[in-house]
């Protein structure tokens, strides 16, 4: 009578592991991710603006997305701090910009569009590459930073599904093939001069 009690219970616990032996076999699930390829800041006259490169691809349900008219929304984030021994770390500068990738069907373009600038390409590679190479952003005023200092400057991107229209959101937050961002690209910044 022992033994045909425990026997559901030793079966349940030999199918409890077995499961979780598939489980981790199989790894953690793995989000598309973004490589910051180099970042580096340049003085334009009235502070220093930021060059930086990124590589990734869109995988196949991202491209759909965009093909049926869903508009993507990449940000980029750039911080600026100082770290202080007497309290928080200092952080003159941190902004975002976003940049939106949208299909046209009637037209069959691609556009890219940033505050009221807009591009339009004929392939989906053409409009990826002007998103994957930010250039010339202002991200530092000449009064936010001291001559001498060094500072610690990270960028990173991601695919903002907040800027998403709502139902597409609720998915996003679901899906993993939503999931796409790099991590911190960090470096160092010496401020020799101000910019002129």
């Amino acid at each position: 009578m022992i033994i045909k009690r425990f026997l559901p219970l030793r079966l349940a616990a030999a199918l409890w592991i077995a499961l979780a032996l598939c489980l981790t076999a199989a790894g953690p699930a793995r989000a598309e991710s973004i490589a910051v390829q180099r970042a580096s800041l340049q003085s334009d006259g009235s502070g220093w603006s930021l060059d930086a490169r990124f590589d990734f691809e869109l995988n196949s349900n991202l491209e759909d997305a965009v093909n049926k008219g869903i508009p993507l929304y990449f940000t980029t984030d750039f911080e600026l701090s100082r770290p202080r021994w007497y309290w928080f770390d200092e952080q003159p500068v941190s902004v975002s910009q976003s940049i939106r990738l949208s299909f046209q069907p009637l037209t069959r373009e691609y556009r890219v569009s940033t505050g009221g600038l807009q591009l339009g390409f004929a392939s989906l590679n053409e409009a990826l590459a002007v998103i994957k190479h930010v250039t010339s952003w202002h991200v530092i005023d000449r009064n936010q930073v001291h001559a001498g200092e060094t500072y610690n400057a990270s960028v990173r991107m991601q695919l903002d599904i907040a800027l998403m229209p709502k139902p597409f959101q609720i998915d996003a937050v679901n899906n993993r093939d939503w999931n796409l961002a790099s991590d911190w690209k960090r470096f160092t910044f010496t401020v020799t001069e101000r910019a002129k």
